[in-house]
């Protein structure tokens, strides 16, 4: 097989996989550079990607190691308040199907709880441990060409609800993306016969 036709195949397989990458900027909260064993806290519009209430970030702090990377989100933040909310905003398709996913772990009481929403999804996050990650994974319908991923705090105070590894994909490869990679391999496969 020519070069040529490998380095073309490569490059169709290349967008494939760009379909499903993460379509969020941050979720893992990686962007900012904390000592392990520290902890922060920083206006939302602080930390790439995010926006809205505070967001305390921790690596490696009292025991607790993130569950993506080495920085996790706290989403109960300081100073008080009656409920924290971070978004991030991302381009959708109206009408297409995501994927959303990410991992929560109670600070301190199993009593923590956040909501999120997304496209048509709302959910309810109550069944949060203190004594590991828990995993969350869910679909969504689009319903713009922008959609806003939302996580709101349900428990008052400043402890609770950290967040980690927060990601949202494409459900599927988009039909024009899939008959055009179906179209290029049938030019490599009658080209590597002429050959």
């Amino acid at each position: 097989m020519s070069k040529k036709i490998l380095a073309g195949l490569a490059l169709a397989f290349g967008f494939a996989a760009s379909a499903n990458a993460n379509l969020l900027v941050n979720g893992s909260f990686e962007s900012n550079i904390l000592a392990s064993g520290g902890w922060t806290y920083l206006p939302a519009s602080s930390v790439a990607g995010w926006d809205g209430s505070n967001i305390e970030l921790w690596n490696a702090k009292d025991g607790v190691f993130a569950a993506d990377g080495v920085n996790f989100a706290e989403l109960n933040a300081h100073p008080a308040a009656a409920s924290f909310s971070i978004y991030q905003q991302f381009a959708t398709v109206a009408g297409q199907n995501y994927d959303v996913s990410f991992y929560y772990r109670a600070r301190a009481s199993s009593a923590e709880a956040f909501s999120v929403s997304v496209g048509d999804m709302a959910a309810s996050v109550t069944d949060h441990t203190t004594a590991g990650w828990s995993f969350f994974a869910g679909t969504f319908k689009a319903t713009a060409a922008l959609s806003t991923i939302t996580f709101t705090s349900l428990t008052s105070g400043t402890v609770g609800n950290f967040l980690d590894g927060v990601s949202v994909t494409a459900s599927e490869v988009p039909v024009p993306m899939t008959l055009g990679l179906l179209g290029l391999a049938l030019v490599a496969l009658g080209l590597r016969r002429r050959a």
